[in-house]
């Protein structure tokens, strides 16, 4: 029988679907990277998260793998190159939890834009401030989103009804312009945009795409929001920008410091992260804009969709 091995803890429903289709489903919730290392050769199908690194040294051991299903969209912790020359299927879901990210971005957008957080804070300690915590719309705005994928374009739909005039730039994608958004170069979203929503996968192409320089090109001072991942923006000139105010604010569901699960923040607290941890002009949550119970049964059912075709 054909062997499958959780790496990570996922919804039931994936567990159940592969066991209906003939697998045999092993998890090991205490088990480290050696322990996974040393049982790879075992196994002909994958399940993970973000728990460990799918690597070259995994992968020369899983001499029986078929394919590898990412339960979510970044494949960043997964060698998919190196994989697929050993012809591995490498498999993820971003469509199961991209109404999840549109929804949460925006959320966070309309709090930065209000002072919503700041604003329950003090009126929690009986302070009334309403001249001080006047906010400013969407409405009439310049959004700009770098990458139109499924994360991207859910939230450029979730904008319409707001009146926005929505832009976007993708650089792998093309002929794409619908009626949620236009299509445009780099250099009209650093002329035109107010509001700037970050969608791109962790590459080395991205990491630290969003530093000093790139926030200094922007003609207007900006929002930013990022829901993408952490490394693309360089946490350090993001808080310079804050303090200048040419980041008027910042929602952040995502971090740099998070460890490689995205299950936590590094043990250090860095001057940066203190800066963000206390600035009112920000908005953090802990990496779960794609986290509802809608998506969570969403991702199952599309990996499980896309497990059977490749069977």
């Amino acid at each position: 029988m054909a062997k499958i091995l959780f790496i990570d803890s996922v919804h039931p429903l994936i567990r159940e679907e592969l066991i209906g289709l003939g697998f045999d489903c092993h998890f090991f919730p205490d088990y480290g990277r050696e322990d996974f290392l040393s049982i790879a050769g075992q196994y002909d199908g994958v399940i993970i998260r973000s728990k460990i690194r799918i690597d070259k040294a995994f992968l020369d051991r899983a001499i029986r793998l078929k394919f590898i299903g990412r339960v979510g969209a970044g494949m960043e912790n997964i060698d998919v190159g190196y994989a697929e020359s050993k012809g591995i299927h490498c498999l993820n879901s971003p469509e199961g939890n991209r109404d999840a990210v549109g929804e949460h971005a925006l959320g966070m957008l309309l709090s930065i834009m209000n002072h919503m957080n700041r604003a329950d804070q003090q009126v929690r300690q009986g302070i009334w401030i309403r001249e001080g915590n006047r906010g400013a719309e969407i409405k009439g705005k310049c959004v700009g989103i770098i990458g139109y994928g499924n994360m991207g374009s859910a939230f450029a739909q979730r904008l319409k009804g707001f009146e926005a005039n929505v832009i976007s730039y993708d650089k792998y994608k093309h002929n794409y312009s619908d009626g949620n958004t236009l299509e445009t170069s780099m250099d009209e979203i650093f002329m035109q945009t107010d509001i700037l929503s970050l969608h791109v996968p962790l590459t080395e192409e991205t990491t630290h795409l969003v530093d000093d320089y790139f926030l200094q090109r922007f003609v207007k001072n900006i929002w930013l929001i990022n829901t993408a991942r952490g490394a693309v923006v360089r946490t350090s000139d993001l808080t310079k920008n804050l303090e200048s105010g040419k980041v008027i604010g910042a929602a952040l569901d995502v971090l740099e410091y998070e460890d490689v699960s995205f299950e936590s923040l590094s043990t250090k607290m860095p001057d940066e992260l203190n800066y963000l941890v206390n600035a009112e002009n920000v908005v953090l949550t802990p990496h779960v804009a794609g986290w509802t119970q809608e998506s969570n049964i969403k991702l199952a059912q599309v990996l499980i969709g896309k497990i059977r075709k490749i069977l």
